[in-house]
């Protein structure tokens, strides 16, 4: 029988899917180039990463801290391929560790990260589609969204943080244009970062 948190997870793959997004598989292991594409500050901590001890390569020196450069690398693809829409979705672990060099193992997180561009697509068409995550899962009314305008990866104007009762739940809005264009990426992009833990300690397959 299935744990609860797999179950949880099934069905976001399943609204994911059923909405049209493919699923991606983004690599744990990641260059630290990654931090400059995504215009963090030299003191971000996000830049405290473990570094493997004999990599493949520079592209796979460090453990991801942030969930996003996989899902922009594949809407790059898809948008340098000519695809006129793109719809992704993935479900994968940051690694944060507690102290560095590393002591103890680091917490592992998984995340569901949704990214996508188009015509017709908009802040709206990404917000409603993590809404109908929340929806399914049974807490929707509980979900919160505030304007945001401090993640140097995203459009200032166009983001806003998700919150179920006093947790963060993740943020949601149009990736910053100079980060778009680090991703050779030449038309507005959209993402979520969800955090499945939190996910989990709301869901409810109780319905009324």
């Amino acid at each position: 029988k299935k744990s609860f948190a797999a179950r949880v997870e099934d069905v976001v793959m399943n609204i994911a899917e059923q909405n049209g997004f493919c699923g991606g598989m983004c690599y744990s292991f990641e260059s630290p180039k990654v931090f400059d594409k995504l215009l963090l500050a030299d003191n971000d901590p996000l830049r405290q990463a473990i570094v493997i001890a004999n990599p493949l390569g520079e592209d796979y020196s460090i453990m991801r801290t942030i969930e996003l450069n996989g899902i922009l690398t594949s809407l790059s693809t898809n948008y340098n391929r000519r695809n006129e829409d793109a719809f992704l979705f993935e479900i994968g672990k940051v690694y944060i560790p507690k102290s560095l060099p590393l002591a103890e193992l680091p917490d592992e997180l998984p995340k569901l990260t949704i990214g996508m561009y188009g015509k017709d697509v908009d802040f709206y068409t990404i917000k409603g589609a993590v809404q109908e995550v929340f929806e399914v899962l049974g807490f929707g009314d509980k979900v919160v969204y505030t304007p945001e305008s401090d993640i140097p990866f995203m459009h200032p104007g166009r983001l806003a943080n998700i919150a179920v009762g006093d947790k963060k739940l993740g943020y949601v809005g149009q990736v910053h244009p100079s980060v778009a264009k680090n991703y050779s990426i030449g038309t507005p992009a959209y993402v979520a970062v969800i955090d499945i833990n939190t996910v989990i300690e709301n869901a409810t397959f109780d319905r009324q």
